[in-house]
């Protein structure tokens, strides 16, 4: 694992997008194809936006999968990880290949038919992010390391649907849900290259639990540690609480 802290949020999203273009144009040329996994949220913003502003990407030779979605929460609703992927990738780049997970619909059968097609050939890139809590996907602590399923249901703790809210996709905390589809720990493991995007000063107490303590499923992120080939990029703000050292390090 790599981590790269960079000038200020704006460097970041620049940053980790050159790095997943470079992947996708070596990968699409290489393969003819390339298969991604794309993550939601306010710390992608900035990253979605920069990557989907680079040129030479075919990405009609893309095929996309999400980490995860909310149960119960209809597609129009403006915290919807379909809507998002939606409006800030899909549309932008004219990806047709996509696969999302219906949370809205049978959920079974979507967990189902979604993680047979995941799974049906390797997973080139995984954009990801990392949670106030220190989640990856909605896997909240303590998170299932051991599972093989790619796709299982789970129950959002308090600290992560507080973060939902806090990030203004929700009016309060009762409009939560309180479970969601997430991509197991170990499927996310197994893409070839993770690139983490966290930015931010809230997230700080994640970055510190997860890459300077232990690897355990109370930080779920810290298992990026165990993955060869992931780069997590960092802000000053996200990075504030990791020793001088590291900081030093890592700049």
């Amino acid at each position: 694992m790599v981590i790269k802290i960079c000038e200020d949020k704006l460097s970041l999203g620049r940053a980790a997008a050159e790095q997943a273009a470079i992947s996708l144009r070596d990968t699409i040329q290489n393969n003819g194809w390339a298969r991604i996994i794309a993550a939601t949220g306010a710390s992608q913003f900035e990253f979605l936006e920069a990557l989907t502003a680079l040129h030479g990407i075919d990405w009609r030779r893309v095929e996309m999968f999400h980490l995860d979605e909310y149960i119960g929460l209809p597609i129009s609703h403006p915290a919807s990880c379909r809507k998002y992927l939606l409006e800030r990738l899909i549309h932008k780049t004219g990806i047709t290949k996509y696969h999302f997970l219906d949370g809205d619909g049978s959920v079974p059968e979507v967990v189902r038919e979604v993680g047979t097609e995941l799974i049906a050939a390797p997973i080139d890139s995984a954009f990801v992010g990392i949670g106030e809590n220190g989640h990856l996907a909605f896997n909240d602590p303590p998170a299932d390391f051991d599972t093989e399923e790619p796709y299982i249901i789970v129950d959002l703790d308090e600290a992560c649907r507080r973060q939902q809210v806090s990030e203004a996709w929700f009016a309060d905390l009762t409009e939560v849900p309180k479970r969601a589809i997430s991509m197991s720990v170990r499927q996310i493991l197994k893409a070839n290259q993770i690139i983490a995007v966290v930015p931010d000063a809230r997230k700080a107490q994640a970055v510190r639990s997860c890459f300077e303590r232990e690897v355990s499923p109370m930080a779920p992120a810290s298992i990026l540690r165990t993955h060869a080939n992931t780069t997590v990029f960092l802000d000053p703000h996200s990075a504030a609480l990791l020793s001088p050292e590291k900081r030093q390090a890592f700049a």
